[in-house]
C-alpha cells in the first residue's frame, strides 16, 4: 500500500486511480499517486498525444469562458474543476473584471483540497465539494447561494466531465435540469471524450478507465449534441475542440479529429 503524502487529504483513497488526478499528471502536476502515473503511462501508449490533448481541453475551456465573458456574464459555475492549474477559471474571469465570481465544484478530494488552498481568502471564487449528480447538493450550497445571483445570467462548465457519468445515471435528464434553474441568457461550456474517430486507442482509454474510480463512456457527435440539446448551440455548433474559436493559429490543428474530444457551448434563451 502507498503511503499517503503530507498533502494527501485524509480518507482519500490512494489504491484506485482517479480521472482528476490522471488529468493532473498529464498536464505536468504534482498532486498525482503513483496508482495515476501507473494509469496515465498505460494510456500514453494507446493514445500516445494525450498529453497534447489535455492541453487542448484546457485551452478551449480558456476560450469558453473568455467567449462567455464578452457576451457580458460575470458569474461562472465550473462543475467538475479538477485539480487547480494554470489558468484558472477565476483567474481568466478576474483579469477581465475583478468583480467576477467563481464557484468552483468537485467530488475529488484532492481537487477539493487543493482549490481551498489556491484560494484561501480569495472573496470572489470559492469551492464546493459535491457531484454533478447531485444538482440541488451543487446549486443550493451555501457558498454557490452566497457566490451567485440566481436572478442574472450564470455560465456553467461542465468540461470533460460527464464522458463519466454512465447512461444509468441519465446524464441528459441532469444536464435539463441544470438548464431549468439557470436564468434566462446563461451558458454552458461543454466538452465530451468520443469514439467517432481514432476507436482502437480510444477503446484502449475507456478499458483502462474501467477500473479507476472515473470509468468512461464514448458518445457520438450525434449523443453529445443530444445531451446539451436544451441549450441553443452557438457556433460553429459541436465540433472538435481545435476548432472552437481558436485564437490563433497554434491553436488550430491539421487533424482535429486526433484530439478525441467534442466542445461546444450552448445559451439558455
Amino acid at each position: 500500500m502507498q503511503q499517503r503524502p503530507d498533502w494527501a487529504p485524509e480518507g482519500v483513497d490512494l489504491e484506485k486511480p482517479s480521472a482528476a488526478r490522471c488529468y493532473d499528471f498529464y498536464l505536468g502536476g504534482a498532486y498525482n499517486f503513483e496508482v495515476d502515473r501507473e494509469l496515465g503511462r498505460k494510456v500514453m501508449e494507446v493514445v500516445p498525444n494525450v498529453q497534447e490533448i489535455a492541453i487542448n481541453n484546457r485551452a478551449f475551456l480558456r476560450r469558453a469562458v473568455r467567449y462567455c465573458l464578452d457576451q457580458g456574464v460575470r458569474q461562472f459555475l465550473d462543475i467538475g474543476s479538477g485539480i487547480p492549474t494554470v489558468g484558472n477559471v477565476h483567474e481568466i474571469a478576474q483579469a477581465a473584471d475583478p468583480e467576477s465570481r467563481v464557484v468552483y465544484v468537485d467530488n475529488e478530494p484532492v481537487a477539493v483540497a487543493h482549490s481551498r488552498a489556491i484560494l484561501g481568502d480569495t472573496e470572489r471564487a470559492t469551492i464546493v465539494q459535491a457531484d454533478l449528480l447531485d444538482v440541488e447538493g451543487v446549486l443550493d450550497a451555501p457558498e454557490t447561494r452566497r457566490m451567485l445571483d440566481f436572478s442574472r445570467p450564470i455560465a456553467v462548465m461542465m468540461v470533460a466531465l460527464v464522458h463519466f457519468v454512465a447512461d444509468s445515471s441519465k446524464p441528459r435528464e441532469v444536464i435539463r435540469r441544470y438548464y431549468e434553474r439557470l436564468p434566462a441568457g446563461s451558458y454552458l461550456g461543454f466538452s465530451h471524450v468520443t469514439g467517432d474517430h481514432y476507436m482502437e486507442g480510444v477503446q484502449g482509454l475507456v478499458k483502462l478507465y474501467e477500473d479507476s474510480i472515473n470509468p468512461v463512456t464514448l458518445r457520438t457527435r450525434d449523443e453529445v449534441a443530444e445531451l446539451i440539446g436544451d441549450f441553443e448551440i452557438v457556433e460553429p455548433g459541436v465540433v472538435y475542440v481545435p476548432d472552437w474559436r481558436p485564437d490563433t493559429e497554434e491553436d488550430v490543428w491539421e487533424q482535429p479529429e486526433r484530439s478525441i474530444v467534442y466542445g461546444a457551448v450552448g445559451r439558455k434563451v
